[in-house]
C-alpha cells in the first residue's frame, strides 16, 4: 500500500504542520480501514506483543492467526507522552522509526515531534496524532494501541501477514 507523501508549505511563510499532521491522520486511517478490512486489525480477541524482538501477535480460540513487525512510536501514563526515542528502557532495534519523527521535528520546530514528552488533556488522542506523523514518516502500514496498566504503548505496523494453515 503506498500514499503520495506531499509536504505542504504555505505561500512563502514555510512548513504548515497543521496542514501537514491532519492529512498523516487522514493517511493513518486509511490505511487502518485496509487493515481492518483484510486482516481484521482490531477485532481479534486476543494480542501479544514480543517489543524485544519487534513482534505483535493476533489471535482466537484456534490460535495465533496474524504476526505484524512492528516498531515502537512511543507511550502514555497518567501524565504524559513519552516518545519512544527518549526511552532508555525500550529494545533499541525496535525505535529507529521513532527517529524519523524526531528529526521531523527538529528540521521544522515541531515541538510536539522533537520534544521527549508531550503532555495534553487527552493523551489517547495525542497518542494516535503523535502516531499518524510516524507512521507517515516511516512509511508504515499501519499502528496498534496495545492498553498498559497505566496507559498504553503505540506501534507502526511494518508489515502483516496471516499465519500459514497446517
Amino acid at each position: 500500500m503506498k500514499f503520495l507523501k506531499i509536504f505542504e508549505r504555505g505561500k512563502g511563510d514555510g512548513f504548515d504542520y497543521g496542514r501537514w499532521i491532519e492529512a498523516a491522520e487522514l493517511e493513518l486511517a486509511t490505511k487502518q480501514s485496509a487493515l481492518e478490512a483484510e486482516y481484521g486489525l482490531g477485532h481479534w480477541p486476543n494480542w501479544n506483543s514480543d517489543l524485544a524482538k519487534g513482534k505483535l501477535s493476533f489471535s482466537d480460540e484456534q490460535g495465533v492467526q496474524v504476526i505484524a513487525d512492528v516498531q515502537i512510536v512511543g507511550t502514555f501514563g497518567r501524565t504524559d507522552w513519552l516518545w519512544a526515542w527518549a526511552n532508555s528502557h525500550l529494545p533499541e532495534p525496535f525505535v529507529q522509526d521513532s527517529f524519523a519523527a524526531k528529526d521531523f521535528g527538529e528540521k521544522y520546530r515541531v515541538a510536539e515531534l522533537s520534544s521527549p514528552s508531550v503532555a495534553a488533556d487527552d493523551l489517547n488522542i495525542l497518542g494516535w496524532r503523535l502516531t499518524a506523523a510516524a507512521v507517515r514518516l516511516a512509511d508504515g502500514i499501519g499502528a496498534y494501541r496495545a492498553p498498559t496498566g497505566n496507559g498504553a504503548v503505540f506501534l507502526i505496523i511494518k508489515s502483516l501477514a496471516r499465519v500459514p494453515k497446517h
